[in-house]
């Protein structure tokens, strides 16, 4: 089902293979995903064209719990954190992050609920009129 506005999607990690994988599948869908490798990047991306869904490694959220709560998110958005394979670390997060956060999911084995799950933010978004108009952009004034 495509959306009806280009939903703006931010994969944050250092997963490239993972992430680009994830950022073809949201394009499939009609989303605008952006990758960012650091939580500073993905600040700097966010500030410039809000995400509705920002999709961010559970090591860096554990990293800098603060720095990635500062990921501004466009208003009914959403922090979802992944993390890798059965075999991967589980590191200890913030009971602010905690709060915060969604969704925790592992990936690749959870692709399909993650890819429902920001349909149903969007979809949501879209219900309550928190959704950003078409042609709706924000811009940097300084």
């Amino acid at each position: 089902m495509m959306q009806e506005t280009m939903t703006r999607i931010l994969l944050v990690g250092t997963e490239l293979p993972l992430l680009e994988g994830l950022a073809q599948s949201f394009a499939a869908l009609g989303f605008s995903p952006t990758v960012t490798a650091t939580l500073q990047e993905a600040r700097e991306s966010a500030a410039r064209n809000l995400p509705l869904v920002a999709i961010v490694s559970r090591a860096l959220a554990a990293e800098a719990s603060g720095e990635l709560l500062s990921v501004p998110l466009s208003p009914g958005g959403a922090l979802v954190l992944y993390g890798g394979g059965a075999n991967a670390d589980f590191p200890t997060l913030a009971p602010s992050v905690q709060r915060a956060v969604l969704a925790d999911l592992t990936l690749p084995l959870e692709r399909n609920r993650l890819l429902a799950l920001v349909q149903h933010v969007g979809d949501r978004a879209r219900a309550t009129g928190r959704a950003a108009p078409p042609d709706r952009g924000l811009r940097a004034e300084g």
